[in-house]
């Protein structure tokens, strides 16, 4: 495909771009602690320049460091000592011939106290976001003011350094959208009240930018098209914001939607599919002469192409797409567009950051780190490495040991690479995984790995290569406690449900409430059977994002399952199983024909012993070092075989 929209010239002003892709800003709290942009964050941004997009609108920059930090390490330009640092960052970016837009950002309600050395954080009123729980002050009219002036301040800062641009964070019930929001903003001074009032601190921030940097200084708007709580903007309410921002002079709005308290509607799971969204940027666009952005769930340049060829924006978002793959852009030009590592939306990512962490990619294992990884040492020499295991740890390493120019050959015992993830793509809307999937199996076959599938590789099959090192990445088997009945007809793995090579019958019951639990117990609910669920701990979904549980359980809470935490299984007949409450000590049966087990998985210890006694230069990886997700996998493949050398 030759995406002749996606590659099309556009402006945004009086800034040319060399593409309609635009990676929108994420945070990703990799500045250091002051706010300036070092070289970890500016590497991170320049592995996505070189991938081509042709324009990158950073992370949250902050413009109060009182009352306006949203992450601990987020850029700042609150002073003139973050221009040179930010200067050297926006510098870098530009040298590929992409462009730069500074995202001017404050978060008012949606933080948390500590990150403001224990101030009380501040909002347009005092009402409390539901997400963070705090309850916020609300600001003086003098202080609004104040905010103002650093708006503008900030972009003053930008532009000095030598950004192309700034975006105004009006979007996710932030600060700004806080304002604008009827559902949030319920003041009586000239910062509250009618449509004109609300949006007064928005049109001063815009008129001071405007005459301090140049009429012919463009700023992007990024608006929640819709709120998706009850009392917020609806898409009528930001369409009339859209052309009432557009009088004001701004060059372009970035549609997005969505706040704290409808969260998946910000930063979608998996199951939201790509373009969910399209109609409200489409709305927007009708209304507008201004440049459309938009952010629309997209993770390939196919749907990218056909929501400009439709009509629904002028530039399209791609922003977890960019973390997952960089060279996102580049590969959809080069007409590799299979070759792209798709974003599964496991929400790992924002779930690193929530924890205070740099950002991470379940399918990325650099993201964070591209500085650390940036010299990708050659020492292969032709040495043949054995990896024994194609799921994703296997593959990966094999990838990165191909690269660094050792005669890489793969092994795998099935005739399709993939593994756990052949697994795990077959629970509802799992699809992206199955991308995922093909996606790498695609590199593989692209790479000069040698691949030798339907082949068990036991010790002496390796050895009879007299290889220089050995990757094991023999993965784990599914845990199988010792309890009476555990060898019943009826009793089966969570993995051969749903692959197919178990049936349940019957009513059924799902031992432990893991990610697997949990997608086995929701595709067997929509098959129709009655389930109960079993969680030994005192919640289910240990360990599960937050927001994919809430997304998961919206959806099998509709079969009106039987949910029993704290509980233990203890014995398991033909018809039922015994559960001990965990609390009480107390004994039950609950009635199942079908038992599932999803207790998860054991490293397959004595294949790694085998390798380890008969091998010096030896790695073990991914599951069979240590059970995990995707994540760990990835990254433990990437990370061991890029630092791997030979004796």
């Amino acid at each position: 495909m030759n995406y002749e929209k996606l590659f099309e010239r556009g402006s945004i002003g009086n800034v040319h771009l060399k593409n309609r892709v635009v990676m929108t800003a994420m945070g990703v709290n990799l500045a250091n602690s002051m706010g300036e942009a070092n070289e970890v964050i500016t590497k991170y941004y320049e592995e996505r320049a070189k991938g081509g997009v042709g324009l990158i609108i950073t992370e949250i920059a902050r413009i109060d460091d009182e009352f306006g930090v949203g992450t601990p390490n987020q850029l700042s330009v609150t002073e003139g000592r973050h221009i040179p640092h930010l200067e050297r960052m926006i510098e870098t970016i530009q040298k590929y011939g992409t462009k730069v837009f500074i995202q001017l950002h404050h978060p008012g309600r949606e933080t948390k106290s500590h990150l403001l050395g224990g101030k009380q954080i501040v909002a347009p009123s005092a009402i409390m976001c539901q997400v963070t729980q705090e309850m916020p002050r609300a600001l003086t009219t003098e202080e609004c003011e104040g905010l103002v002036r650093k708006f503008i301040k900030g972009a003053v800062i930008a532009k000095t350094a030598g950004a192309d641009g700034v975006e105004l964070h009006v979007a996710h019930g932030y600060l700004l959208n806080q304002f604008v929001s009827p559902y949030s903003n319920k003041r009586t001074d000239k910062y509250g009240g009618s449509f004109t009032n609300r949006l007064r601190i928005v049109s001063e921030i815009i008129t001071g930018i405007k005459y301090m940097c140049g009429a012919d200084f463009p700023i992007s708007v990024r608006i929640s098209a819709d709120e998706y709580v009850d009392g917020g903007l609806k898409l009528d309410d930001s369409v009339k914001i859209a052309r009432t921002l557009e009088s004001y002079g701004i060059d372009a709005i970035n549609v997005s939607s969505g706040t704290y308290e409808s969260a998946t509607t910000i930063i979608e799971p998996g199951s939201y599919p790509q373009g969910w969204k399209k109609h409200l940027a489409e709305e927007v666009r009708k209304n507008v002469r201004i440049p459309v952005i938009a952010v629309n769930n997209i993770k390939d340049p196919e749907t990218a192409e056909k929501l400009l060829e439709s009509g629904v924006c002028d530039f399209v978002g791609v922003a977890r797409g960019h973390l997952a793959d960089p060279y996102w852009v580049k590969k959809a030009k080069e007409g590799r567009s299979d070759e792209i590592r798709k974003c599964i939306g496991c929400l790992n990512c924002f779930a690193e950051l929530n924890q205070g962490r740099h950002i991470k990619c379940s399918v990325n294992g650099a993201l964070g780190r591209e500085l650390e990884f940036s010299s990708l040492e050659k020492n292969g020499h032709g040495k043949t490495v054995a990896v024994v295991g194609g799921g994703p740890a296997g593959m990966q390493a094999a990838l990165v040991l191909d690269q660094k120019g050792f005669h890489t050959i793969l092994f795998d015992e099935r005739e399709k690479l993939g593994g756990t993830l052949n697994v795990a793509d077959k629970a509802p809307i799992k699809e992206k995984v199955h991308l995922m999937t093909n996606g790498l199996i695609r590199e593989i076959e692209e790479s000069g790995v040698e691949v030798r599938r339907n082949t068990k590789a036991t010790v002496e099959l390796v050895r009879s290569l007299d290889p220089a090192g050995v990757f094991v990445a023999v993965g784990a088997s599914p845990t199988i406690p010792p309890i009476p009945g555990i060898d019943g007809a009826n009793v089966m793995k969570a993995e051969d449900v749903l692959t197919g090579k178990s049936t349940p019958q019957g009513k059924v019951a799902v031992i432990g409430s893991g990610l697997t639990g949990l997608e086995t117990a929701e595709l067997l609910a929509d098959r129709g059977h009655a389930v109960t669920l079993v969680e030994m701990q005192k919640t289910i979904g240990p360990g599960v994002n937050r927001t994919i549980l809430a997304d998961l359980m919206i959806r099998f809470g509709k079969h009106d399952p039987t949910i029993l935490s704290n509980h233990r299984l203890m014995s398991i007949s033909e018809d039922s199983i015994t559960l001990m409450n965990q609390m009480t000590s107390q004994l039950s049966m609950v009635e199942a024909d079908t038992v599932v087990l999803a207790l998860g998985v054991t490293p397959r210890r004595e294949m790694v012993q085998a390798f380890s006694e008969s091998f010096e230069n030896i790695r073990v990886i991914g599951d069979a070092d240590q059970a995990g997700r995707i994540q760990e996998a990835i990254k433990d493949g990437y990370t061991q075989a890029f630092a791997f050398t030979t004796y």
